[in-house]
């Protein structure tokens, strides 16, 4: 497909996350008494210590597995390769963040900020990103399977290619979000808003979209075998004509196979 003809988020271009250059290098020492001071603020109920700053520090490859990082400044970080396994991240900070081919798997980010964030070929296997703010997010290649993203914010995030096998998204904001080639069997999509969303050659088997909002939303080539789209809204005709469907996929009223 040439580029000129390639379908682009409604939101393209008109903001810029590309990442600062990081400007903070941080001695292990100085690492070591950051996490400390954040240790004291998170258990004191922040009286004490202090919240960890790595704001445009560079921790690529550092391993914060298991940590409590709740609240934690790490925007416009480049953490390319960390290690965050099953670490807390609740509410921390991450706009901008590059966190390419990190590991995140069953960590918890619910309400955590990850806008303009750098996920591409991260892992994030039955992560908890709950009401997490991820607008422009750059997913490619993302493994999000069995992640929870329930009322999460992902308008105009580029998710193509990733593997979203039951990932919770119900009420979720997808807006203009990107999902070609991407994997969605299996997830719950109930309520969620995807107007204007690309779904081109998704796979959606036995997915539960109900009540979710399709306007606009390209369904080209998408494999809605066994998927249930009953009470969907602005679905059309034209848009299911362009997608498979089988005897299994449920349907709104007025529509056809």
């Amino acid at each position: 497909m040439a580029e000129s003809e390639r379908p682009r988020s409604p939101f393209a271009g008109k903001f810029d996350f590309s990442p600062r250059a990081p400007h903070r290098v941080l001695s292990p020492d100085e690492i070591g008494r950051i996490l400390a001071a954040h240790r004291l603020y998170v258990e004191t109920e922040r009286r004490q210590g202090r919240r960890a700053d790595f704001a445009s520090a560079d921790l690529s490859g550092m391993d914060f597995s298991a940590l409590n990082l709740r609240r934690a400044k790490m925007d416009h970080a480049v953490l390319r390769g960390a290690d965050f396994t099953r670490a807390h991240l609740q509410r921390a900070n991450l706009i901008g963040a590059v966190l390419i081919e990190a590991r995140l798997d069953g960590a918890d980010l619910s309400g955590a900020r990850l806008s303009g964030a750098n996920l591409v070929s991260a892992s994030l296997e039955n992560a908890r990103l709950v009401r997490a703010d991820m607008e422009f997010a750059l997913m490619a290649k993302a493994m999000l399977r069995g992640a929870c993203l329930h009322a999460a914010d992902m308008s105009g995030a580029l998710l193509d290619d990733a593997v979203l096998t039951r990932a919770e998204l119900r009420a979720a904001n997808l807006r203009g979000a990107g999902f070609r080639d991407a994997r969605l069997d299996g997830v719950d999509l109930r309520e969620a808003r995807l107007g204007g969303a690309f779904l081109v050659r998704a796979l959606l088997r036995g997915a539960d979209l109900r009540g979710a909002y399709l306007r606009l939303a390209r369904l080209d080539g998408a494999d809605l075998s066994g998927a249930n789209l009953f009470g969907t809204e602005g679905l059309t005709q034209a848009q299911l004509d362009r997608a498979h469907c089988d005897s299994g996929t449920v349907l709104p009223e007025g529509l056809r196979q």
